[in-house]
């Protein structure tokens, strides 16, 4: 779909001031080695500083019109720098015309909205093109730049923009806490198989603590102790080889595959995770935790009996 119109004056003095860029988008096809290809047509000032892109690579004074292209782009049509294809579009009138145009860059980038199907063009030229002076789509703030107050220009901020991006994020954080809820289920019946074994293989034991005068809160309390030490000791023999292994890979990441691009979300080449002090110490406590609680309660239990059964091992 087509959209432009006269730019604000609002919008204008911030652009002129450089706290802004206008952008023009208007839809176009183009021929690379005899192929049609839909793109669109964005143009943009040269010298523009809102944007984070290398617009000043437009401004060239070789004959022919420039042409920026990005990563993706240049892989999709098979184009490089200094190529010439031609180019088709309309101008406001409806009037179709065409004209061959040159590779002037390539940029790369994750942002797919600036890369997949775009060309980009001097603001200038666009505009002479498609017989639309002083006219854009939209215009792109520079970062901490109030947007205008009032106009016929609605204003998009970041949390509306990358609504997609945060519902995907917010999917896999759901994902990715169903994974760790069930690792740490696991975890636990690892430590409570362990530790039940443990104790009730020690029964007589327990029962000659208690024949010995120990108070069955005292037993209990011991050997819950043990089972938190025990499990302090597994949190430090784990951060020997776990803090070095997930340091090295935050640092590394995790490459993604290249079907990833077509998914249509600003991700890049490749994932770094990132592990929150609230999550390692989170999850270290939940495993104290579980560990006393799987230590203290089949202890109680022992306790319970009478000493002579735990002696004989007649706990049930």
């Amino acid at each position: 779909a087509e959209a432009h119109g006269p730019v604000p004056k609002s919008v204008r003095e911030l652009v002129a001031a450089g706290r802004a860029a206008a952008i023009l988008v208007v839809p176009g096809t183009i021929y690379p080695a005899g192929r049609m290809q839909p793109v669109q047509l964005k143009g943009i000032d040269p010298g523009q500083k809102a944007v984070d892109l290398p617009a000043h690579l437009l401004d060239q004074d070789r004959p022919g019109i420039p042409v920026l292209l990005g990563g993706r782009m240049a892989d999709m049509t098979g184009l490089k720098e200094g190529d010439t294809f031609t180019l088709q579009w309309r101008d406001k009138g409806g009037t179709f015309d065409a004209r061959e145009v040159r590779v002037c860059g390539v940029f790369r980038t994750q942002v797919q909205s600036v890369d997949r199907g775009q060309l980009w063009l001097p603001l200038d030229v666009l505009r002479a093109m498609t017989e639309m002076e002083g006219e854009a789509t939209l215009a792109t703030l520079a970062p901490g730049v109030e947007p205008p107050p009032g106009g016929a220009w609605r204003f998009q901020d970041l949390d509306e923009l990358l609504t997609d991006i945060r519902d995907l994020v917010r999917s896999k954080m759901f994902g990715s806490m169903f994974v760790y809820a069930i690792l740490l289920f696991l975890a636990m019946l690892a430590i409570f198989d362990t530790r039940v074994f443990a104790i009730f293989k020690r029964q007589r034991e327990i029962g000659t603590l208690v024949a010995m005068g120990m108070t069955r809160r005292q037993v209990a309390r011991l050997f819950t102790l043990e089972g938190l030490l025990n499990a302090v000791l597994a949190l430090a023999m784990a951060a020997v080889y776990g803090w070095p292994l997930l340091a090295w890979f935050a640092r590394t990441g995790w490459r993604l595959p290249e079907t990833t691009d077509a998914y249509g979300y600003a991700l890049g080449d490749v994932l770094h995770p990132r592990f929150t002090g609230d999550v390692v110490a989170g999850t270290a406590v939940i495993i104290l935790v579980l560990a006393a609680l799987v230590s203290f309660l089949p202890t109680r239990r022992i306790t319970n009996v009478a000493p002579t059964d735990a002696l004989r091992g007649r706990v049930f």
